[in-house]
Parts: structure tokens; sequence; C-alpha cells
């Protein structure tokens, strides 16, 4: 007997540290538990409006105008998406976004190019080839990314018809060149400030030139910078609205533009759900780009911020 109510203690005494131990990890846990609520609240909020553009894009008109925008689509239909495309009214003429998105395709890839190639130099040409007034060129250049853009407007204009660029799709590439060149310097130029000098001059001593060190040794390295300029160019200009507004003709027009003039024509009645077909097709591309090297954003901001 006296054995047994010892064993029944000796399991008592043994229960109460192990309720406490759980006890003691459930309340460690609480605040991760409170801190993924909070984000995942958030997260739904702030993909609200993304649910409600893609629901309502796949529906008809007339469950938008009977009050349903916020329910799941009764009658799914892709018409909406179709007629955004190729057959909504834009402006005057009912070709849809196609042409428009055709036209910030071919002023997008060239323009980042560009940018990109010409940051790239100027980084090269400040951190290991410095002149006298680098630091002075590199200011203004740096200067130039804080420009307001109404300020351009009017000297652009003048430059872009001095040049017969005015009204066309290469005028805009011109335009989005010019502007990105300060904020591809800025993240190049920080990113090979951090690259060891020793390797360039031991290139030199080869008999390497300047472009064959700039081919051969910074941009094979240029990877993750690369990747934050070609991602941050590619938003801004893909995004833009007053450059395209301002220097376009209707021919050259960019998607953001053709999307506000299917927004605001008037053909009788408001095809909500074709303008929610359209808003998502023209927010697509940035959206591509951040899922396929939006990881490599960070990644290639860190790289460059050891020193510069």
């Amino acid at each position: 007997m006296a054995s047994a109510s010892t064993s029944m203690a000796a399991e008592a005494g043994t229960a109460r540290p192990a309720r406490r131990a759980g006890g003691a990890r459930l309340a460690a846990r609480l605040p991760r538990f409170a801190l993924y609520a909070v984000l995942i609240l958030f997260c739904l909020y702030y993909l609200l409006p993304l649910y409600v553009m893609l629901s309502n894009s796949l529906k008809p008109l007339s469950e938008i105008t009977a009050g349903g925008m916020m329910a799941l689509p009764g009658d799914w239909t892709t018409a909406p998406w179709r007629a955004a495309w190729s057959s909504a009214q834009v402006g005057v003429e009912a070709t849809g976004l196609r042409p428009y998105f055709i036209n910030s395709i071919l002023m997008v890839v060239p323009a980042v190019a560009l940018s990109t190639v010409a940051g790239a130099l100027n980084g090269y040409v400040l951190t290991k080839w410095r002149f006298r007034g680098a630091t002075l060129a590199f200011g203004l250049l740096l200067f130039g990314c804080f420009i307001p853009f109404q300020m351009v407007l009017i000297p652009m204009a003048r430059m872009l018809g001095l040049m017969g660029l005015a009204g066309s799709v290469p005028g805009l590439v011109f335009v989005h060149f010019v502007y990105g060149i300060g904020f591809s310097t800025l993240y190049f130029r920080n990113y090979y400030a951090a690259f060891p000098t020793e390797l360039v001059r031991a290139a030199q001593i080869d008999g390497a030139g300047f472009f064959r060190i700039f081919w051969r040794i910074l941009l094979p390295s240029s990877g993750p910078i690369a990747v934050v300029c070609v991602i941050w160019q590619f938003t801004n200009i893909w995004n833009d609205f007053l450059f395209g507004a301002s220097f376009s003709d209707f021919d050259s027009q960019p998607m953001t533009v053709a999307l506000n003039n299917l927004v605001q024509s008037s053909t009788g009645v408001k095809e909500y759900n074709v303008h929610f077909a359209g808003a998502i097709m023209a927010a697509l591309p940035t959206l591509f780009v951040y899922a396929v090297a939006g990881r490599f954003f960070v990644r290639g901001l860190m790289a460059g911020s050891v020193k510069g």
C-alpha cells in the first residue's frame, strides 16, 4: 500500500513539471501566433482590392450593377478580358489595349537596357577610373534623381522636337533613358565601390584596356545590382503616366495612358468588368517581374551597401 501511494506521488510530481513546461512553451509561442495572425490580417486587407478586381473582371456587368461587387462570379466569363484586350473603346477607336501594350513593351525594354548599361559604365568610371571632378559629376547625377518630373516637361518637349522624336515611341525611350541614368549610376557606383580595386590594377598591368576590364571582370560580377536596377527601372517606366501623356501621340501611347482613356471613354454604359480586366492587364508585367526576380532585389541592395 505504501509503495502504491509512493508511486502515485512520484507520477504526480513528474506530471506537474511537464504541465508547467507545456504551459511555458505555449506562453512563449503566443506572441508568435499573435504576430502571424496580425500579418495574415494585413495581407488579406492588402489583397482585398486585387480580389475585387479579379472577381469582377470574370463576371457579367449585370451582376456588378445588381450590387454583387464583393461576391464571387455567379456566371463565370472571360468576355471582359477579351473585350479589354481587343475590342474595348479606347479614346475614339475600339482597338482594345493590345496595341498600347505593345507600345509599352517597345518603350520599356530598350529604355531599361540602355539606362542599365549606361549606369554600369558610369559607376565603373566613377569608382575605378576616377578623374578630377568625379565627385562633382556624381553629385550632379544624384541631384538629377530628385528633380520633379514637371520641371523637365517643357525643356524635354523642346529637345524632342529638335531631335524629331516628338510623339513617338523612340522619343519615350529617350526620355526614360535620360531620366533613369541618375538612379542606375547610383546603384552601380555604390556596388562597384565595394569591388576590389586590386583586380582592376592587376588587369591593367596585364595589358587589359578600359572596355575589356569592364566586360570581362566587372560586368560578370554585377548580376545582383543589375537585377535591382532592372526591377526599379522596369517598374518606374511601365507605371509612368506623366511622360506618356505628355510626349506621346495617339499611336504611341503606352499602356497606362490607354488604360486611363479606356476608363474615361463613355459609350453609354460604364463597363466596369472590362475596366477591371484592363487594370489587371496593365499590372501583370510588373507582378511577373517581381515574382520572377523579386527575391534578388533585397539581396542586390544589400550587396551594394557595404561601403560607397
